[in-house]
């Protein structure tokens, strides 16, 4: 008799977990909240799908428990997704590392998935919202329910995702149904998203962009360093930088203590699963806008430039070293008028001009919503799953993807970990072995 396994999600880990288990021989029905599977495939890498990355380095996630994620990574690495994926029909090309489908399209990306999903007869219902989950039922069976309705199966995978794009299903209630079977939930927050700052003069540079290099300051020291190119809104700072800082922001702003990298923050009402989160304020952020320099260099640079004093005005005089939109704040920042002589300007002031394009500090306030995040951070920690991401406290049930906490930097590596996670889950709760 098959083995019955359902699988609650039909993103890119449920798709993945889907298929290799009906591969090993599974029964399996895959549920999804919304009218179709993969909706939030469609939006990756600008819809092109950066579907994973050459380089798969621990250094580029982040997880209470790396040498877990290590093992995971080692069973299911790149080379495994470009398998994969080349055998059911999408040709893959790499750009500096960078994996995309060869037509630089996420919706062949989508449509393989699916394609592959119907060969295997994988029972899909749609529009149908999971929201209850019970083991040790009937013959041992575990139990989902959702809209009235209950179905049995031996084997569960949650790939529900977390909480980033809702409109795309990723609404948290997976989080909900880990609590129902004693999960603990790490703190989740907003992850590659752009981050809000205090200072009103952004609306003054919205739209500016630069290489820079950006670093976390928190408490006299810094925590986390990004380079990269900056983009300068209305609201506070964007990019792939400020993404790749951003969860470490997030806790920072949401704990006392913080969770870079591999710390624990916060806490989990244990009846609930509910985050427990303090606000922190602010966090500093310093920006360098001319990282290729050294500072003796620069300072060089700055002290050569008095040449150009004679009737120049202190616009005239900044001219070609940054956007001058970025100047002319710089330039008002430090109490000098653009049209003033600058023979006749303050020598300090000049300096404190010279100054914030090395060093502008920044206070950030917050980042934009889950609605804006293309990932989350948080969820069930990896310490409370098998090597093969079944549950420690419920036999039968497994997780995979977005809700394990673990989250990647921009560069595929989210979907690495999608790809990985479900194959790992769907394997495992089909009886399968890897060939």
């Amino acid at each position: 008799m098959s083995n019955l396994v359902g699988i609650v999600g039909g993103g890119a880990s449920g798709m993945m977990a889907a298929i290799t288990a009906a591969r090993h021989g599974a029964e399996v029905t895959l549920f999804e909240g919304n009218e179709r599977l993969g909706k939030k495939i469609l939006s990756t890498g600008n819809g092109k799908c950066n579907l994973g990355n050459e380089k798969l380095d621990l250094d580029e996630y982040f997880t209470q428990y790396p040498d877990r994620l290590k093992h995971c990574l080692e069973r299911f690495d790149t080379e495994d997704t470009i398998t994969f994926f080349q055998g059911i029909g999408l040709l893959v090309k790499s750009r500096n590392g960078y994996l995309y489908p060869a037509c630089e399209q996420a919706a062949a990306v989508l449509d393989v998935l699916r394609y592959e999903v119907a060969e295997l007869n994988v029972h899909v219902i749609t529009g149908k919202k999971i929201t209850g989950i019970e083991a040790g039922g009937k013959k041992g069976r575990i139990r989902v329910t959702g809209d009235g309705e209950a179905f049995w199966f031996d084997r569960v995978i949650l790939a529900c995702g977390g909480r980033a794009a809702p409109q795309t299903g990723s609404d948290g209630s997976g989080y909900e149904l880990a609590a129902q079977l004693g999960h603990t939930i790490n703190p989740v927050v907003p992850a590659l998203v752009q981050l809000k700052c205090r200072e009103d003069s952004f609306k003054a540079v919205s739209g500016v962009r630069s290489d820079a290099r950006l670093s976390v300051q928190w408490k006299g020291r810094c925590v986390a360093q990004e380079r990269g190119e900056l983009l300068l809104t209305d609201y506070g700072i964007s990019g792939i930088p400020v993404f790749q800082l951003s969860r470490t922001v997030n806790y920072l702003l949401t704990s006392e203590e913080g969770l870079i990298r591999k710390e624990k923050v916060g806490g989990r009402d244990s009846a609930s699963g509910k985050n427990k989160l303090r606000t922190g304020g602010e966090v500093e952020m310093v920006i360098d806008f001319l990282p290729d320099y050294a500072q003796e260099e620069y300072e060089r640079f700055c002290a050569g430039r008095s040449l150009l004093q004679g009737r120049r005005t202190v616009e005239e005089f900044f001219t070609g070293i940054l956007n001058k939109k970025l100047m002319i704040l710089f330039i008002k920042m430090a109490g000098l008028r653009p049209s003033e002589r600058i023979g006749e300007a303050d020598k300090g002031k000049i300096d404190q001009v010279y100054g914030f394009c090395r060093r502008w500090q920044i206070h950030v306030t917050g980042s934009n919503s889950f609605d804006h995040a293309q990932v989350c951070a948080g969820g069930v920690p990896l310490n409370e799953v098998t090597d093969d991401l079944e549950s420690v406290y419920v036999p039968g049930v497994f997780f995979a993807g977005e809700l394990l906490d673990v989250d990647g930097k921009c560069g595929g590596y989210n979907l690495q970990w999608a790809w990985c996670s479900g194959y790992l889950a769907g394997i495992a709760a089909s009886n399968g072995k890897r060939a």
